[in-house]
């Protein structure tokens, strides 16, 4: 087997075991940093409800794709947090003690920093690592700057939300936000890289742990969310998805397959009651006792 690396992935299995459950984040979980991140966030709440997960993901009409982007990496570490914490006690140094993602996936940890050079470590302190290395980029206002700029004096200190549909939503002047670093959509594309790790670990791991704590629908809609964005953005290579590359296919497939009948079906409604009209012009029936017209003449 050849030798594997930070980056790049190779040949090795994991295993889960079997105890009581916690859903506590596995991190503390991570704040945004300012008062428009915050409005971003509540945004893509109120939009990921609606249920087009494909609309949910796009970039608000006239925000910044960056402040976009540092608003769901945070939700992404958060989300991931959580869902790690449900199965924490399960991935144990004995019952993962190496970081992969199925059979044919391994991982070693490197940061550059505290190790300068790729280690082999269990999965729980792999993840460990991450985590506690995703915190550290987060927490640095030199890669995710919170202070906006002030307004003029005298100027008034609104809040900008986004344009909505939602009533409880209310779009006001937009404000400046901060400065980036050159290399923020880089640092990003890593972190996103590698927080991918920890679902594919999940799924390939502990799913069976995860649908018995009744939690698979959750792990399931996180990671379709995550899938989403990072391909809306381009933000992870297909080889780095590869360990869930049927997951996520089905995932998708399944969603085009709904989209295709909803679109179906409206154009049949639509259809119908064209039909209807003109076979039953009256306006004083209802489509339902027009139906029932169409249908007793018809027998």
């Amino acid at each position: 087997m050849a030798q594997a690396s930070s980056e790049t992935p190779t040949t090795s299995n994991g295993a889960a075991s079997s105890s009581k459950s916690s859903n506590k984040h596995f991190k503390e979980e991570k704040k945004h940093g300012s008062q428009k991140r915050m409005a971003l966030h509540e945004y893509s709440s109120a939009t990921l409800g609606a249920g087009n997960m494909a609309e949910a993901v796009k970039l608000p009409k006239g925000e910044d794709s960056l402040e976009w982007l540092a608003v769901n990496v945070v939700d992404f570490f958060n989300e991931i947090s959580l869902l790690y914490g449900i199965i924490t006690e399960f991935c144990t140094d004995e019952s993962c003690p190496l970081m992969s993602a199925g059979p044919k996936y391994e991982y070693l940890w490197m940061d550059g920093v505290k190790f300068k050079k790729p280690i082999k470590v269990s999965a729980p302190k792999y993840i460990d690592y991450l985590m506690s290395w995703v915190e550290t980029q987060i927490n640095d206002p030199q890669i995710f700057p919170i202070e906006e700029e002030k307004t003029k004096k005298g100027a008034q200190e609104n809040v900008y939300v986004p344009e909505l549909d939602y009533k409880l939503f209310y779009p006001t002047r937009k404000k400046k936000g901060v400065k980036f670093p050159k290399d923020f959509k880089s640092v990003c594309k890593t972190i996103l890289k590698r927080l991918f790790r920890v679902y594919g670990h999940i799924y390939h791991s502990h799913i069976q742990k995860i649908a018995q704590l009744d939690c698979e629908a959750h792990l399931n809609t996180c990671f379709k969310h995550f899938i989403y964005f990072v391909k809306e953005f381009k933000l992870v290579d297909d080889r780095e998805l590869a360990p869930l590359k049927d997951t996520i296919q089905a995932m998708l497939e399944k969603d085009a397959q709904k989209k295709i009948l909803h679109v179906n079906k409206q154009t049949l409604e639509s259809f119908c009651g064209c039909y209807l009209f003109v076979q039953f012009p009256s306006h004083e029936l209802s489509i339902q006792q027009k139906m029932q017209q169409l249908y007793d003449g018809i027998n």
